[in-house]
């Protein structure tokens, strides 16, 4: 089994999509290994290649696509405004930032919201503002901050966030790390309050389901005991709601399944339907207004195409059900891959519709291999960490399309078995 960026037999694609993968070989930078197939258009869970073949979506954009692709009212929404105004920056005001901030704080329940674009960008405002909240609030000495990260952690791939990672893949070679970070296991209490004795931590920052790890779920009434350690130790939680918020596990935030408020809640991906990238930190005044003009901004951040797009991408989540169809669709997803009982399935694992496999087999190229066939089959997925693939399809699929989607599975490790 081949791990070079050669075509081999298994990875075939026609001659047009060929041409298209060849000039991103040549022309970009190879920081990416795509499933080899060239996409085109996007309706609902479907996306088709450039000839035309049509695949369910099983990653939707690292759910980034949780209403589905290019969902009317979003679509309409975003011609409407990049027809009328698309940037100011935030040197001037705008008719749709104080509305968008308004209708965002409302819908989560925090104070303000400071509004980035991408999600690493979340997590980067994240971190400033506790250092900052640690040094006015807390009383930690000046440049003694610290902010704690779960082993297995994944939030982008900025100098910060590699340096808050344990995986040699994201940090090898990209040294010197940010200083200030450390780690605890993912899922474990007792490490976590042992390293919240030490008075300079200033916050804590977790994923509520590790995603990017593989749909990591820890013990039920884990972010409970975050939350109250985080309490007890005066330590802020910043969760990373960027993968598992807005409606993907079955509830509009995964934390909501413990009734966890975090201190610091950053949401990405899906707050634009995947049209373009957004993000939003949300805080209360105590942690959000110890900065100040001029100490922290973004020239797209609030930008009023985001802010229109995002207030309709939520309205869609919660007028349509999202979070309750991902609930139902996603334990049905589960029921129907175990009943499979394949002997290449190790574990299946998820909440609402962020779920994963486990492959059982010594060699981790056949979780590439397996996608290759649910490719073949019309189905697009990706590994993780070798042995772990993703299924995450749009929130908006029913049982019959998940009863389809399982027979192609189920078709695909028959032919990988054979």
């Amino acid at each position: 089994m081949s791990t070079t960026h050669t075509i081999s037999s298994l990875e075939a694609v026609s001659a047009a999509q060929e041409k298209f993968i060849a000039l991103e070989d040549q022309f970009g930078a190879h920081n990416y290994h795509p499933i080899p197939v060239v996409l085109e258009k996007g309706e609902g869970i479907y996306v088709y290649d450039v000839d035309g073949k049509r695949y369910f979506d099983f990653l939707s954009g690292y759910s980034a696509v949780n209403q589905g692709h290019c969902h009317p009212a979003i679509i309409k929404t975003l011609q409407e405004q990049a027809a009328k105004l698309t940037l100011t920056s935030r040197a001037f005001h705008n008719n749709l930032l104080g509305e968008y901030e308004k209708y965002i704080t409302g819908f989560f329940g925090y104070d303000k919201v400071l509004p980035m674009n991408t999600g690493v960008e979340g997590g980067e405002t994240a971190i400033k503002l506790a250092r900052r909240w640690g040094y006015q609030v807390k009383g930690i000495p000046e440049n003694k901050a610290k902010i704690i990260f779960a082993e297995g952690n994944f939030w982008g791939r900025t100098l910060a966030a590699i340096s808050s990672s344990t995986d040699p893949s994201s940090y090898y070679g990209f040294g010197p790390y940010m200083p200030g970070f450390g780690i605890v296991p993912y899922n474990d209490l007792v490490a976590l309050e042992k390293v919240f004795q030490d008075e300079t931590v200033a916050a804590f920052m977790v994923e509520p389901i590790q995603g990017e790890a593989g749909v990591v779920i820890p013990d039920h009434g884990y972010l409970q005991g975050v939350s109250a350690l985080c309490k007890q130790y005066h330590v802020l939680l910043i969760a990373d709601e960027i993968q598992t918020g807005l409606a993907r596990t079955g509830k509009m935030l995964a934390c909501d399944h413990e009734q966890v408020r975090p201190d610091i809640l950053i949401l990405g991906k899906a707050l634009s339907g995947g049209t373009l990238p957004i993000s939003a930190v949300l805080a209360d005044d105590e942690i959000m207004l110890q900065i100040k003009p001029g100490e922290h901004g973004s020239t797209y951040g609030g930008n009023p195409l985001a802010c229109a797009v995002a207030m309709t991408s939520l309205e869609v989540l919660r007028s349509e059900n999202m979070a309750d169809n991902a609930e139902k669709m996603g334990a049905l997803l589960r029921s129907e891959i175990e009943k499979l009982n394949s002997p290449l399935i190790k574990l299946v694992r998820g909440k609402g519709l962020l779920n994963a496999i486990v492959i059982n087999h010594p060699d981790p190229e056949v979780s590439w291999e397996l996608c290759l066939h649910l490719r073949d089959l019309g189905l697009l997925a990706k590994p993780t960490h070798g042995d772990k693939i993703r299924f995450a399809p749009p929130l908006i699929i029913n049982k019959e399309q998940i009863l389809e989607a399982v027979q192609i599975i189920e078709t695909a490790l028959t032919r990988l078995n054979q």
